[in-house]
């Protein structure tokens, strides 16, 4: 029993988490997966620092089936993340562009399966087939998406994202050009000493500005939900 007059406080309701914070997060998530995938996956006799990450699903390799599964993970994260760019845009039109451009290269990953490349040993050999050239094409849009996309990334949240976003592009271009320089030694079955970690260095700068531009998100949302009161 309580006494008279002395009210009871109602339990204390846990307001959802906001779809749209959940769909940020998949951006997150996508980010540290595909590091973990350029980074943890190998088979004996790889070599992370001299091969390139394509290596690993090259047909033949024993870590191709585990490449496919993992990759499909990722483009349903990065749909998914996409998704949540383009509900936080609002009118702002850059940001609305970069949801765009993600749900592109999400997308584009459908086409991934159709372009496997074959080893280096093979290619030497004159073994390339159209799924080489497919993935020579892809590789090509893929990087020229991640350009347009941290371009447009550059202009949405003031000058210092737009510094890093910069600095992003700097970074990518110079060890995209060292890995170009010892691509067609790729091809040619020669030593490539440091193609593959000049590729990662590549791949990393732009998964670490998918993180920081979700973070930057969930923050904005964050703060636009207390001030409204409610889930976005």
């Amino acid at each position: 029993m309580t006494a008279p007059g002395i009210a009871i406080p109602s339990p204390r309701r846990t307001a959802p988490v906001p779809l749209t914070h959940i769909l940020l997060v998949c951006g997150i998530l996508a980010a540290v997966l595909y590091l973990g995938m350029i980074t943890a996956i190998r088979y004996d006799g790889y070599n992370p620092i001299s091969q390139v990450p394509s290596e690993l699903t090259a047909i033949g390799a024993p870590t191709r089936t585990l490449w496919a599964w993992l990759g499909w993970v990722y483009m349903a994260l990065t749909l998914a993340f996409a998704w949540g760019v383009w509900k936080s845009a609002g009118a702002n039109r850059p940001l609305r562009v970069v949801g765009a451009l993600l749900l592109l290269s999400g997308l584009l990953g459908l086409l991934w399966p159709f372009a496997a490349m074959h080893q280096r040993e093979v290619l030497a050999a004159g073994g390339g087939t159209f799924g080489d050239t497919l993935h020579k094409i892809l590789g090509i849009a893929t990087v020229l998406l991640f350009v347009v996309t941290v371009g447009f990334g550059a202009a949405t949240f003031g000058p210092r994202f737009r510094f890093y976003s910069i600095a992003t592009l700097v970074i990518a271009f110079v060890f995209g050009m060292m890995t170009g320089l010892e691509s067609p030694r790729l091809a040619a079955n020669l030593p490539t000493p440091y193609i593959g970690l000049w590729e990662r260095i590549s791949i990393a700068v732009y998964m670490f500005w998918l993180m920081v531009i979700a973070i930057a998100l969930l923050r904005m949302n964050a703060t636009a939900t207390r001030r409204t009161g409610g889930a976005l």
